[in-house]
């Protein structure tokens, strides 16, 4: 079983939290399942900004990356997020290895919009390295930053990150672990389950905005790239890796087929 794991940044912003995430997913990969990890940490990313008085600013919910800010984004993503969440698997005795999308391909991006600077929309990924990691016990954990065959370097939004290495990674499964429930309905029950077509009408229907709009619509576009299953859940819940590896009713699961 091959299971690709997003953990949102707001989780990874304390030491308990990370340790017990590194636990839950090292516990789960002694099991044989093939695991790849990626991480977001726009929440770590706006705190170093505002130390540095540089501005924070988003346009349609993505960050606009200038070449100071994409500055930050190597030094906190691709530096201190990952470094701490590789550090915490190694204390869950897991063989964790760090990367990001530029690493022999494993997320290839180009540029989304001018007006954005450097975000980069993902269009592609080689999963080789992720699989020859996982294959050999190694536990590959990714970064949201990739790049193209120019050498330009991207920030990606780490949903659409997450989507675009499960594909590569021709994982069965994609868990998104965030900070709530799950997605919601419009009188405010969690949506158990959800098809494409249920998704398009919480869209259509202005019921899911925002966030979670762009979580659903990059879920849709794992189902079209192979995924069985996504999965949106708490990943403050204690237990939620092996609950959901076990096919526990937690947070909303999407599924079944895309239409034409």
């Amino acid at each position: 079983m091959k299971i690709l794991i997003k953990l949102g940044g707001t989780l990874l912003d304390t030491s308990e939290s990370r340790a017990r995430l590194a636990r839950e997913i090292t516990e789960l990969a002694r099991t044989g399942a093939h695991l790849v990890v990626v991480h977001g940490g726009g929440k770590q990313m706006t705190r170093f900004l505002t130390e540095r008085n540089v501005e924070s600013r988003f346009v349609n919910g993505l960050r606009v990356t200038t070449p100071e800010v994409l500055d930050a984004v190597l030094k906190v993503l691709g530096g201190a997020v990952n470094h701490e969440l590789v550090a915490a698997f190694a204390a869950a005795g897991a063989q964790a290895v760090g990367l990001s999308g530029l690493d022999a391909g494993t997320a290839i991006a180009e540029r989304l919009d001018p007006q954005l600077g450097a975000v980069g929309r993902p269009v592609g990924s080689n999963g080789d390295l992720m699989n020859l990691l996982a294959a050999n016990g190694y536990l590959p954990v990714v970064a949201c930053i990739a790049g193209d065959a120019n050498g330009a370097i991207y920030n990606v939004n780490a949903d659409q990150m997450a989507v675009a290495c499960a594909g590569g990674f021709g994982a069965d499964s994609l868990f998104f672990l965030t900070d709530v429930d799950g997605v919601r309905m419009a009188d405010g029950t969690v949506a158990a389950s959800l098809t494409p077509a249920s998704i398009d009408r919480l869209i259509a229907d202005g019921v899911a905005t925002g966030g979670m709009q762009a979580k659903l619509e990059s879920a849709r576009r794992a189902l079209e790239s192979g995924v069985k299953r996504i999965i949106i859940a708490p990943g403050q819940l204690s237990g939620v890796v092996s609950q959901l590896a076990a096919g526990a009713a937690v947070g909303t699961c999407i599924a079944g087929a895309v239409d034409d």
